[in-house]
């Protein structure tokens, strides 16, 4: 008599750890636009150009880190991704130009890579059982979002207590310390079949099918829209929102101005995505994964249209960050599990990598046009409609692919 494979396993708990470590330092970059910019005078688009170049070096350095992972080990990959990211954490706290912050950028956006989604879902991903698979990524994925909940919260109570290098350099350290858990992590190997294909022949299997070009296209509006939100939308609630009422709910817990108003949406945003993605990961190992991404590229079109259509007050901010957390990395385990159930384990992490430089390149724009767009313009009313357009876009590319496919199951080490 068989026994269920556990959902939970140490390679899925250490990765869910890694994951929420790196999200939360990285989900944080848009509390210090403001402190960053009145320090030095800098314009809105040069820190922006900076957390642009950091999503682009994210999305190049995922491949690149999939690929190493896949020869060398998943280990070896976090741990290189892991000293990446403190460098490069230290030595953007040590910029005083925008040259500088911009360069040492770089660093973070292949540290991001070295830990986030690219190599832990695809090590997760091998070693959870077929019936686990979709949910396992999902957990995976939210703990991205709880990174979020508590990051921009952290970093802005550590602001009211001390410089933004400060912070930048406790990052630093937080980013080392994860690094305890590593051992348990025990990567399972793939299947014989597997094994056996070159990575050249999955490559070249992958980049010759349509789907494959639809999936990477689709992608790309996820990144515009979640990386134009993570680094502008702080700054854009902290001048755009309407007044705290006085003796509010907001008010009566704390929330006292706009730019605190601006670091809760964020976290709400994770909190809510928590929810979201575990549903989209229930819901993907029970229906047809494309329909679903189309459906919440369609949800995302909606709510940022109605959003910034309506007066922007507390209460609509509230609502649309739940709204969208709901929505945020819902994506994230369909389209990861869409990739594996394809293609095949063995190389998901580069395959994914390839995929994700797409939504690293949209990210690169969202960031960088907000705030090119908002110094030209004073305000980012044209950068939301192109997100709103893009989402539009992803919903309509999703529909032709092809998800009829058995995928190659990978066998637990």
């Amino acid at each position: 008599m068989s026994t269920r494979a556990p959902l939970f396993t140490p390679v899925l708990i250490v990765g869910c750890f890694i994951i929420m470590v790196s999200f939360a330092v990285r989900a944080s970059f848009g509390v210090f636009q403001i402190p960053i910019a009145e320090e030095f005078g800098w314009a809105r688009a040069e820190f922006s150009l900076a957390i642009a170049i950091q999503n682009l070096a994210w999305g190049i350095g995922q491949p690149l880190f999939g690929a190493f992972a896949e020869k060398l080990g998943d280990r070896m990959a976090i741990v290189l991704g892991a000293l990446l990211y403190a460098v490069g954490l230290v030595m953007s706290g040590l910029s005083v130009d925008p040259f500088s912050m911009q360069a040492w950028e770089v660093l973070v956006g292949f540290g991001i890579a070295g830990t986030g989604f690219g190599v832990i879902l695809a090590v997760v991903g091998r070693a959870s059982s077929a019936e686990n698979r979709s949910m396992s990524l999902a957990i995976a994925t939210a703990a991205g979002s709880a990174g979020q909940v508590i990051g921009a919260p952290v970093a802005e109570a550590l602001l009211s207590t001390m410089s933004w290098q400060y912070v930048f350099f406790i990052f630093a350290g937080a980013i080392l310390a994860m690094l305890v858990t590593l051992p348990l992590m025990r990567a399972p190997v793939a299947s014989k079949i597997e094994i056996e294909e070159s990575m050249g022949v999955i490559l070249g299997r992958a980049f010759r099918d349509p789907s494959f070009s639809l999936i990477f296209i689709g992608f790309f509006s996820c990144g515009y829209q979640l990386a134009f939100i993570t680094a502008h939308f702080p700054a854009f609630v902290t001048e755009m929102c309407g007044p705290i009422a006085a003796g509010g709910i907001l008010h009566s817990i704390g929330v006292t101005t706009t730019s605190a108003l601006g670091a809760v949406s964020i976290a709400l945003i994770g909190l809510f995505n928590i929810v979201g993605t575990l549903t989209a990961g229930w819901l993907g190992s029970r229906f047809t994964k494309k329909y679903l991404l189309a459906g919440i590229y369609t949800a995302r079109t909606l709510a940022a249209a109605a959003f910034i259509l309506m007066p922007i007050t507390p209460t609509s901010v509230l609502v649309f960050s739940a709204v969208m957390g709901s929505l945020w990395l819902a994506t994230v385990p369909l389209t990861s599990g869409l990739v594996a159930h394809l293609y095949g384990l063995r190389y998901m992490g580069t395959l994914y990598g390839v995929v994700f430089l797409s939504h690293q390149i949209g990210g690169f724009l969202g960031v960088w046009l907000g705030g090119r767009l908002y110094d030209v313009s004073g305000d980012y009313s044209f950068v939301w409609w192109i997100g709103v357009g893009v989402g539009a876009l992803s919903a309509l590319v999703h529909l032709p692919i092809r998800e009829n496919r058995s995928p190659v199951v990978a066998v637990p080490a």
